[in-house]
């Protein structure tokens, strides 16, 4: 029984010495390489470069009032189309105390001053038609009294002005009520009913109470690095695309390159602008972010292959083509514009020929 059991496990171990050298020719035995090839392609090649930005309202319009006071009504919302003249808002007054109380006295003032010279006019009239004084003498006290009458006059539209904002005889613009000033679209109303606005003036900008843009016609705002800047130039194309929008591209001219450059977190960057063409079936809001694609070159209709086929010695550039199955020979290549990834083919391959992928 002992003799069995050692003869059993002799032929394991050449059982399992046997499959180890096996397994070990098998797996020093190479592999056939075999290599993928591919065509040219009739394409268009693109060499651009791109600029990031937002698109914007090349009018863009902040309604300001000429009288400070508190918004009485508000006739607009975000979105609302306006033409040129729309009433926006209504202000209500709040005349300072000061100014008030000085116009006041300035019309007493002035009511005392027409009194007085009405009565030195009437009695120089009586003194005129009894012949006791020449006309020269009466004329000087009738214009006396004319200009007391104007002085009290305006010292009333003084008054009026500083209390209600406008003057009550003038059937024209009143300062109260505030309107557009260009034909377009409400972007913003950051004021309610209630709140207080000033004046646009010499010292302060004064309160926006609404925003109004042109949407008819936009403008691309964009950064471009300094390594590009030189590269371009007015009058180039553009090719928008909105984040917003998917699939969907918009031309544009470059029309504006700035000469001063501005640091952005280390780089120098250059502001440029281009005119947006817009398309009839797609409504672009202000503030879309984008991206502008500067078409520097471009070929169309011509064979491409992809830049990673092509292979460099010295100074020649060739590609391996297959003259056989899996046999390849070298050949010389003669290339023109590229985006990066495909690169125009001028001569030295054909249409038809099968071009060896490197691995």
């Amino acid at each position: 029984m002992k003799t069995f059991f050692k003869i059993l496990a002799v032929f394991l171990l050449i059982g399992v010495f046997g499959y180890t050298i096996y397994f070990l020719y098998q797996k020093s035995q190479t592999k056939p390489v075999i290599y993928e090839t591919t065509s040219p392609l009739i394409s268009n090649v693109i060499k651009k470069t791109t600029a990031t930005g937002s698109v914007i309202p090349r009018k863009e319009i902040e309604i300001k009032p000429v009288v400070s006071g508190l918004i009485d009504e508000l006739y607009v919302t975000e979105g609302q189309i306006l033409k040129k003249g729309d009433l926006i808002a209504k202000i209500r007054i709040i005349p300072n105390m000061i100014n008030l109380n000085n116009a006041k006295s300035d019309v007493e003032v002035m009511k005392i001053r027409m009194e007085d010279a009405k009565r030195n006019f009437e009695r120089q009239l009586e003194l005129l038609e009894k012949g006791v004084i020449a006309k020269a003498d009466y004329e000087t006290y009738e214009t006396q009294y004319k200009n007391a009458q104007e002085e009290l006059e305006t010292a009333e539209e003084t008054l009026q002005l500083i209390r209600d904002g406008q003057i009550q005889k003038q059937s024209g613009e009143t300062n109260t009520l505030v309107k557009s000033t260009i034909d377009g679209m409400v972007l913003d109303v950051p004021v309610e009913i209630g709140n207080q606005v000033i004046e646009s003036n010499n010292f302060n900008a004064g309160t926006t109470i609404a925003t109004v843009a042109d949407m008819g016609e936009m403008i691309f705002e964009g950064n471009i690095d300094e390594s590009e800047v030189g590269k371009i130039k007015e009058g180039m194309p553009l090719l928008l695309t909105i984040g917003a929008l998917e699939n969907v591209t918009f031309d544009a001219i470059l029309e504006q390159i700035s000469p001063k450059g501005v640091e952005v977190n280390g780089a120098v960057q250059f502001k440029i602008r281009a005119d947006v063409k817009l398309r009839s079936d797609q409504f672009i809001r202000s503030g879309y972010s984008a991206n502008a694609d500067i078409v520097l070159a471009r070929a169309d209709s011509v064979m491409t292959i992809s830049e990673g086929l092509l292979q460099f010695d010295d100074s020649t550039t060739y590609v391996e083509i297959e003259v056989q199955p899996q046999q390849f020979e070298k050949r010389t290549v003669k290339t023109g514009l590229s985006d990066g990834i495909n690169i125009e083919v001028l001569s030295g391959i054909s249409k038809e020929d099968k071009i060896k992928k490197l691995r």
